[in-house]
């Protein structure tokens, strides 16, 4: 009995231990989500005080802002009167622009007219030209012809003077034969002549 009283004696000490360590457990997780909720408004706090920093930083950029602006402002305004000015000399230089710019077309215009007449012209002269080349073809044609007509004629010529010149040997020949036969004749008639005498 006595060991059995100790065992739950013991059981009891052992489960109060163990309630105690839960304990020290919750407390120690308690103490850490503490400490982290701690470090987290630290950490907001670090935060804010950058935000407020850089809120006078920003202010201070502002007012330089502010002022570099109001500066910028006033030579905007000088560079818009010289801008206005510009423009005003551009528009005077766009009007001398447009005014050359119509005098060239009519100039340019005149030309095309100029360049159309020429180049109708050189068609002509072409199409002439054109035509003189075929004049000159069938002349030369021509010429050929009357050439071989001519070289025809000649060649005709040259067997018209052999022909004439054989007829002429011919009756050349037939001359000395009367005059040989007449020359025997004339011996012939000598001869009875003698006979007779």
């Amino acid at each position: 009995r006595k060991r059995r009283k100790e065992g739950r004696e013991r059981e009891k000490e052992e489960e109060k231990e163990r309630e105690r360590e839960k304990e020290e457990e919750k407390e120690r997780e308690r103490e850490e989500e503490e400490g982290r909720e701690r470090e987290k408004e630290e950490e907001k706090e670090r935060e804010r005080e950058e935000e407020e920093e850089k809120e006078r930083e920003r202010e201070k950029e502002e007012e330089k802002e502010r002022e570099r602006e109001e500066e910028e402002g006033r030579e905007r305004e000088k560079e818009e009167e010289k801008e206005r000015e510009r423009e005003e000399e551009e528009e005077k230089e766009r009007e001398r622009e447009e005014e050359e710019g119509r005098e060239r077309e009519k100039e340019e215009e005149k030309e095309r007219e100029r360049e159309e007449e020429e180049e109708k012209e050189r068609e002509r002269e072409e199409e002439e030209g054109r035509e003189r080349e075929k004049e000159e073809e069938k002349e030369r044609e021509r010429e050929e012809e009357e050439e071989k007509e001519r070289e025809r004629e000649e060649e005709e010529g040259r067997e018209r003077e052999k022909e004439e010149e054989k007829e002429r040997e011919r009756e050349e020949e037939e001359e000395k034969e009367r005059e040989r036969e007449e020359e025997e004749k004339g011996e012939r008639e000598k001869k009875k002549v003698r006979k007779r005498e």
